[in-house]
């Protein structure tokens, strides 16, 4: 019985399987979602301070754009302020929140 069993592993341990190279597989990778960053005009936030929080808070923000967004806010009643991955997207809305400023829920791009 030993016998027929070495033999067996060996038969295992020498066998080789060749992949089918006839159906080939396509990797389709999917992106992750980038997430809208939206603050919302209201009565008590003033200009000054929507344009300091958005200079604090969001990378790359200028002066001049900061501004920009502030502006919108006021007279379209909202204003994109940043866009991109969900985790970033989570922290600036928290912390934007965190300054009394007036956040729509986060929303998909």
């Amino acid at each position: 019985m030993s016998q027929e069993r070495f033999t067996a592993m060996q038969v295992m341990a020498t066998s080789t399987v060749t992949p089918d190279r006839s159906t080939s597989t396509t990797v389709i990778r999917k992106t992750y979602p980038n997430y809208k960053v939206i603050v919302l005009n209201d009565d008590f936030n003033s200009f000054d301070h929507v344009a300091n929080c958005l200079l604090k808070y969001i990378p790359a923000m200028t002066s001049d754009r900061a501004w920009e967004l502030t502006n919108q806010v006021h007279f379209d009643g909202q204003a994109i302020v940043w866009v991109g991955p969900q985790e970033p997207a989570e922290l600036y809305h928290q912390q934007l929140r965190r300054e009394n400023l007036t956040m729509a829920p986060l929303e998909a791009a």
